[in-house]
């Protein structure tokens, strides 16, 4: 394949990260997921229920809380994978225009971001995308994939984002998803989840069989933990990487899961469920291509941010992320999940 811009130009001109050990130097990319909680803007939009997120809605939306909701994703943003991801899944996003908004903030706007986005059937116009660093990653394709359940035609949820393109000449595919929620009870809506875990699967098997050396990192909220089924069995991905088959994935977020850490917390139980996937290629020591950065000292493939600034500091809901409006009441905050990342490692010649 085609190498656009060489691993020294990227550094050089680019500042991505440089990681030398050994005498040796590595390349060392950013990919990330963030749940950005209700990112509308004021605006009613025809067909959508936002009619809460406008300045005379229920939230009192108006155009200053939607600006500092702004500024405040970006820092947290700015913040992850060092000085921000070069890859970054997103969910819960109104429209392209607030994406556009997103990356334009002072604190995103040298970033070189491009974005995919498609509008979703979602009933509320919540829809996922995918900004990437154009300088990184070239864009070749993308499309939707919808969840569709027997027996339910009219219920909506998000679709399944596919980006696909090349990082250094090594072909990359990254999916976005926003699962089903529990609403019913985990059990009740497991069914919905694992529909949209299967969709997932079924795109992910269908790249490898057609290139069993293309790179795959699925990521998003899945309203699971890396332990339910729809992670286990749908989406057939295994947190140990020495169980690996050429058909099983790897959860690199299974052991921060383990280790007792969470997105999200409701009624002080944390849950993680912005978790992300990779295709059992990235994984191993031969760094001639990209592989899955690991700790060695902590033994960790991935990573949340939950730095202080992101929590709440008092109150009922102490120590749980810092939210933007809590039961219709304003707070001010970054969103009710933290964000999540990992990253990708090559050896530079």
């Amino acid at each position: 394949m085609k190498r656009t811009i060489s691993s020294i130009a990227l550094i050089l001109f680019f500042g991505l990260v440089l990681q030398a050990q050994n005498n040796k130097k590595y390349l060392k990319i950013g990919v990330g997921f963030y749940n950005l909680e209700n990112l509308f803007d004021t605006i009613h939009q025809e067909g959508v229920r936002d009619d809460e997120f406008t300045p005379n809605g229920a939230n009192r939306w108006t155009t200053e809380r939607y600006e500092r909701k702004l500024k405040h994703l970006s820092e947290a943003i700015s913040q992850m994978a060092g000085r921000g991801p070069s890859i970054l899944g997103i969910s819960e996003v109104e429209n392209i225009g607030v994406v556009e908004d997103l990356i334009k903030t002072p604190e995103l706007q040298d970033m070189n971001y491009g974005i995919v986005h498609y509008d979703s059937p979602d009933a509320r116009g919540i829809d996922v995308a995918l900004l990437y660093q154009k300088h990184v990653f070239t864009l070749h394709d993308s499309k939707t994939f919808p969840v569709k359940l027997e027996g339910e035609p009219n219920f909506k949820t998000r679709d399944i984002l596919l980006a696909s393109g090349d990082i250094d000449g090594e072909m990359f595919h990254f999916m976005v998803a926003h699962w089903p929620s529990r609403l019913g009870g985990e059990k009740a809506s497991e069914y919905r989840r694992m529909a949209a875990a299967k969709v997932m699967r079924h795109v992910a098997d269908s790249l490898l069989n057609l290139d069993r050396n293309a790179k795959i990192i699925m990521m998003g909220d899945l309203n699971d933990d890396p332990v339910n089924n729809s992670v286990r069995v749908g989406l057939n991905a295994s947190g140990n990487p020495k169980k690996l088959t050429k058909d099983t994935y790897f959860c690199p977020m299974y052991k921060l899961y383990k280790d007792g850490y969470g997105t999200l917390a409701y009624r002080d139980s944390w849950n993680l469920f912005d978790n992300m996937i990779v295709s059992p290629n990235l994984l191993g020591n031969n760094f001639s291509q990209f592989r899955l950065f690991r700790d060695s000292k902590s033994g960790q493939y991935a990573y949340i941010l939950n730095k202080s600034f992101l929590t709440q500091k008092e109150g009922r809901y102490k120590g749980y992320p810092w939210r933007t409006i809590v039961g219709g009441q304003y707070q001010g905050g970054y969103s009710d999940h933290f964000p999540v990342y990992l990253y990708i490692v090559k050896e530079l010649k």
